[in-house]
């Protein structure tokens, strides 16, 4: 889809495709939860996608690399059926979700799309095809319009209705009442994945000593930022990381790795000590 920027969108408008953007970056963390059991750790195995990057990142020449079809099949951008699925809280929140977007798409289709004129302007790409029933007798035959390609193509097409990109004359200006419909609805929508991953703002005490002073550590995480770890000594603390803004030593980022390093060789002296 070609389109071009609209710069001057109203702040909310911004809002709603910063969330409809962290909705689509986290809707594959969201459906592989579904698949996993719900476990008490820190910070949730859905949020270690960076430590994942830089193991990945050391690795040498002479590794196997890994394919990447196996990559893609553990990250599935669609809702699939689960016969026993391990994390109902995940799923239910993936179905709320693409359910809210799937519907607001078609409502913001049905009153700024203009309707087709001819074969290839039904065809054109930036246009969002609303589901269809039809009549044929003994049996109904359905079409899912657009939401045969998933959420994650429905998010990117509201950002672009939010942010007015041009597309010829193919939308209209959206209302304000609309637009503020879309933002509610985005951010209904990052809040329920965020919570379903626990990413939305909590703090978990682990059961794990500080490896530099035996202080108490804490994990943290907040809506749209990384994990990160504090101790509760502070300056005193002979850790190698920067103080935070309470001057309590802070572990973030690529930081976490050189952690649980710590920990781990802390756990394996004590049980050969």
């Amino acid at each position: 889809m070609t389109t071009a920027l609209n710069h001057a969108a109203p702040p909310v408008a911004h809002r709603a495709a910063v969330d409809l953007a962290a909705v689509r970056e986290q809707w594959g963390d969201l459906l592989a939860a579904i698949s996993r059991r719900v476990a008490a750790e820190w910070p949730p195995r859905e949020a270690r996608g960076f430590l994942d990057q830089l193991a990945a990142d050391d690795r040498t020449e002479d590794d196997d690399p890994m394919p990447v079809e196996a990559v893609v099949g553990r990250l599935p951008l669609t809702i699939r059926e689960h016969p026993a699925p391990l994390n109902l809280d995940a799923l239910d929140a993936a179905l709320a979700v693409e359910r809210d977007l799937f519907d607001l798409a078609d409502a913001v289709a049905e009153q700024v799309q203009r309707p087709a004129v001819d074969e290839d302007d039904r065809d054109n790409l930036a246009r969002w095809h609303l589901p269809t029933s039809r009549d044929i007798g003994p049996a109904a035959a359905a079409s899912p319009g657009s939401r045969a390609y998933g959420l994650h193509w429905a998010a990117v097409w509201l950002e672009g209705r939010a942010l007015a990109e041009t597309s010829g004359d193919l939308f209209e200006p959206m209302s304000s009442r609309l637009r503020d419909q879309l933002a509610a609805t985005a951010r209904r929508a990052r809040r329920t994945v965020e919570r379903a991953l626990g990413r939305d703002g909590r703090t978990t005490t682990l059961g794990k000593p500080c490896p530099w002073c035996c202080g108490q550590l804490a994990g943290h995480t907040k809506s749209g930022g990384e994990p990160a770890v504090t101790c509760s000594t502070g300056p005193q603390c002979g850790a190698p990381v920067l103080l935070d803004d309470r001057s309590r030593r802070v572990w973030r980022g690529a930081e976490l790795v050189g952690l649980w390093a710590a920990l781990d060789a802390a756990q394996h002296n004590g049980e050969n000590s």
